[in-house]
């Protein structure tokens, strides 16, 4: 008897993802810019790249790669810095066109969301349709490029907008799921990496079809207790609902890697440049937060948090960038093998209302009188023109 591929047929879901995001404002906001390689980062010596324009991408540039090295491979490329509040301002907008389709709205970053259209009898009708509209709206109104997938469930619709990038639109109805991932390479699973991948096609198993059809006896064997999620996976099946916005008494900002990150020094540099973004964010509405998170997501999928509690309020970069990385490192240094991230991020809990006493700690003014500093040159010159530097350990 045949497997079923999808359990959730009554579910329209829509993912959709702005290419090139960070790059594309910058093509947008500079015409001249527009077909040429642009690469968002930090410009210092020990900056990494935040984002690159499909054009860069040609040349093997990819996210959180020393921006060193992308000068390296593609000297002729214009290098911006990163400007923060003009893509949230963006974001914003693009949202605004999300939710004016339906309440039900998960936002994965300032780029991505998943929206759920299951109960819109118009999508039902025609998702094709509504979806080549949202598309048209952000193209025509904010001036950016958006793909989308649509399908009975969130994997499947990612995947889809994957397929589709750059400038696409897929469509995987339900009775068309396993059609469409059977040839997909198992990689393309989650919590598939470099080694499982390669067992997995050491043992013929390398597409979706293939490990959907093994048994499960054996492909337990093979990667252990991920086998009943991975056969789950490859066979379409994915009932994790959509979840609306996160509540506001909370910010947070987060990378995900086109690549893994392995090495502990640009997770010292992305934490830094996050603990800035995270600190001006609460500044902007006169917040400070009484306790930090770090978020570390590791090749497997499997998401590791750290959190600690503040010595008192604060919204410094400084402050946060000190706590991020000692529970960034402490995590890393207790890994049995050199880890792998696909995503980072740090989140503010518990915020309070700045009460401005933080003159009566002579530290906490010098911080305080650095991050009005560079809150003014940010202001001035936009975000990613002046940051605090980074030391060296030993």
């Amino acid at each position: 008897m045949s497997e079923p591929t999808c359990t959730t047929a009554e579910r329209l879901i829509l993912h959709v993802d702005l290419d090139a995001f960070y790059a594309s404002v910058e093509q947008l906001d500079f015409p001249e810019l527009r077909g040429q390689p642009v690469i968002v980062g930090g410009l210092g010596g020990r900056g990494v790249v935040s984002a690159a324009s499909y054009e860069a991408r040609a040349f093997a540039i990819h996210s959180a790669m020393p921006i060193s090295r992308a000068r390296q491979r593609c000297p002729q490329a214009h290098f911006r810095a990163v400007r923060m509040d003009r893509y949230r301002e963006l974001s914003r907008q693009v949202f605004g066109c999300f939710r004016a389709l339906t309440p039900e709205v998960e936002g994965l970053s300032l780029d991505e969301a998943f929206l759920d259209l299951s109960a819109d009898p118009a999508a039902r009708t025609d998702p094709e349709a509504l979806a080549e509209g949202l598309r048209r709206r952000i193209r025509d109104e904010i001036g950016l490029i958006a793909s989308v997938g649509i399908a009975p469930n969130k994997f499947v619709a990612k995947l889809a907008s994957d397929v589709g990038k750059p400038d696409g639109l897929v469509h995987v109805p339900a009775h068309g799921v396993q059609a469409f991932l059977d040839p997909l390479p198992v990689e393309r699973l989650w919590g598939v990496g470099e080694g499982t991948t390669l067992r997995l096609r050491r043992a013929g198993l390398s597409t979706f079809g293939s490990l959907r059809r093994v048994p499960e006896p054996r492909l337990r064997g093979l990667v252990g207790r991920q086998a009943s999620r991975l056969k789950a996976l490859a066979a379409g099946r994915d009932r994790r609902p959509v979840k609306s916005e996160r509540p506001t008494h909370s910010l947070s900002t987060e990378r995900t890697f086109d690549r893994d990150l392995s090495e502990s020094m640009r997770m010292r540099q992305l934490l830094t440049e996050m603990a800035e973004q995270l600190a001006a964010r609460l500044r902007e509405q006169s917040l400070e937060t009484t306790s930090l998170t770090v978020k570390l997501r590791s090749r497997d999928f499997r998401t590791h948090t750290r959190q600690q509690r503040l010595n008192r309020p604060s919204a410094s970069g400084e402050e946060l960038r000190q706590v991020a990385i000692a529970l960034a490192e402490q995590w890393w240094q207790q890994q049995p093998r050199p880890p792998r991230l696909r995503l980072l991020g740090i989140g503010a809990r518990e915020l309070v209302k700045s009460t401005g006493q933080m003159g009566l700690f002579q530290d906490a003014s010098r911080l305080a009188e650095t991050d009005r500093l560079l809150d003014a040159a940010r202001e001035r010159f936009g975000a990613g023109v002046l940051r605090r530097g980074l030391r060296r350990r030993g």
